[in-house]
């Protein structure tokens, strides 16, 4: 299975994706690279953090799934060669993520949000996100959130983490159960 997790900056998705991979073994999560600095207090392993030449390399290998020039650094996802027997769990962008579902048959789509735009710009200002940063974000969240309307994308609010998590585990846990009933 292929589980996609979007939603804008300050949602919280690394967080609610690692502690998703950390508490059930049957989940990949595929690391996407990415050609801008590293924040302070990023994990080295969030990204694989390449320069711009590595990236095209990479563009002009066939090697992404999809990529995307997003603000001032592009990102994107490499094509998935998981363990036998685990979903990939792929965190990228709206557009990404319903690129994805023209390549997968029925991926599971999860838009994680904030409870409010204001709680968006709080996060991002708490973790050191410059302020053109935050507007620039926020602008594409609003973009991110009517993208989202009418498709397959299944939202969960994050205003709890643990919540947040409980649903996205369940989601998964029914799509799994869902797929068993089908073979």
């Amino acid at each position: 299975m292929i589980i996609v997790i979007s939603g804008p900056g300050g949602a919280g998705k690394g967080t609610l994706v690692q502690r998703l991979v950390d508490r059930d073994d049957a989940l990949w999560l595929s690391q996407s690279w990415t050609t801008r600095v590293r924040r302070p207090g990023e994990a080295h392993d969030a990204y694989h953090f390449a320069t711009p030449d590595e990236f095209q390399q990479r563009i002009d290998a066939d090697g992404f799934l999809e990529w995307v020039d997003f603000l001032d650094y592009r990102q994107g996802t490499p094509r998935p060669s998981p363990p036998e027997g685990t979903d990939v769990v792929l965190e990228i962008d709206v557009v990404g993520g319903l690129n994805v579902a023209q390549v997968y048959a029925d991926p599971l789509l999860i838009f994680v949000d904030t409870p409010t735009r204001d709680e968006q710009q709080r996060r991002m200002e708490e973790r050191g996100d410059p302020a053109d940063k935050v507007q620039a974000r926020l602008e594409r969240g609003d973009r991110e959130r009517e993208l989202v309307v009418g498709t397959d994308y299944i939202t969960v609010i994050n205003d709890d983490l643990e919540t947040a998590i409980d649903e996205v585990a369940a989601l998964i846990s029914y799509r799994r159960f869902a797929g068993k009933m089908e073979s």
